[in-house]
């Protein structure tokens, strides 16, 4: 292969994964917004839970009928552990948050991920950081700040969950992208499945009794949003393992930025939250980031 044609296919590469991330963050607020709608009866803690465990029960079957019970065992375990244990806390704080906040608030202040990424992608992955991508997250940043202008003095203490979700996120994104090359996709979601169950069920147990951490018996109709949350969920977080495998993790994060738009949306249609004339430019702006990044990685040099 010419070096014309490998740097051709490579362009190809980057263009496909920055297309399946932009359909991942598209998808993800539903899951959001079904959490939000559930937490009024069951804790989002266990919400958190059910999509982990519900996971596990699919996946860990499928993974053993194609690779058998090694396949479960896979290189490198205790990151894989450590992967589950990031998207897991990132899920908790999350559906934490969007219980007592509104959805497109949360998703803002959540919105700090893409700079943390960033920079644990050049700290723990060794990618480069250019000025143009740094000036794309930094402006979708702006640009999600203007949809919601949250003040942390109104908030107050529950603004942390946002943010414990972003730290817990962008250790998730770092570790994928480490694994997602020598890794089988469903594997990875198995053990993400496995390890968010163990983690977040010990959680649950311990705090069973205080609160919003009790736990419930879930009726037949929430039963089943929580199969559309866990469905989704491997749906988009296995789009994200193949958009990693593509591009690097840190090109990809101002397009995490694509979700407020999803987020706004939902909270529009299910919660009558209507988007003002500052919002719908902040999701301009966002786009424009997102599209930036697209255009740089997809144009042939």
């Amino acid at each position: 292969m010419t070096n014309a044609s490998s740097a051709l296919s490579d362009s190809k590469s980057a263009a496909s994964g920055l297309l399946i991330m932009s359909a991942a963050m598209l998808i993800v607020p539903v899951i959001d917004a079904i959490a939000k709608h559930l937490s009024v009866s069951i804790s989002p803690l266990q919400i958190s839970w059910s999509r982990f465990a519900l996971t596990m029960l699919v996946l860990c079957p499928f993974v053993a009928m194609r690779g058998g019970l090694r396949a479960l065992l896979p290189p490198h375990l205790v990151l894989h552990f450590f992967r589950g244990f990031g998207i897991a806390g990132a899920t908790a704080f999350f559906f934490g948050a969007v219980a007592v906040m509104p959805l497109a608030d949360v998703a803002a202040i959540f919105f700090v991920e893409p700079l943390i990424l960033t920079i644990f992608s050049a700290i723990f992955l060794g990618e480069g950081i250019g000025w143009r991508r740094i000036l794309a997250v930094v402006v979708g940043f702006a640009g999600a700040m203007l949809i919601i202008r949250p003040s942390f003095s109104e908030v107050g203490i529950v603004a942390l969950m946002p943010l414990g979700a972003a730290f817990c996120f962008a250790g998730y994104m770092v570790i994928t992208k480490k694994l997602a090359g020598s890794c089988d996709p469903w594997t990875m979601q198995a053990m993400a499945g496995i390890s968010g169950t163990l983690l977040l069920g010990a959680l649950m147990l311990a705090g069973d009794g205080a609160g919003w951490l009790e736990i419930v018996t879930p009726s037949a109709v929430e039963m089943g949003w929580l199969c559309v949350i866990a469905a989704v969920a491997m749906l988009c977080h296995s789009l994200i393992i193949f958009a990693l495998q593509r591009v690097d993790a840190g090109v990809i994060a101002p397009l995490q930025y694509l979700e407020i738009i999803g987020a706004t949306f939902w909270g529009w249609l299910i919660f009558k939250a209507l988007p003002d004339p500052l919002t719908w430019l902040g999701i301009a702006i966002i786009v424009a980031s997102g599209l930036f990044v697209f255009y740089r990685e997809s144009v042939t040099e």
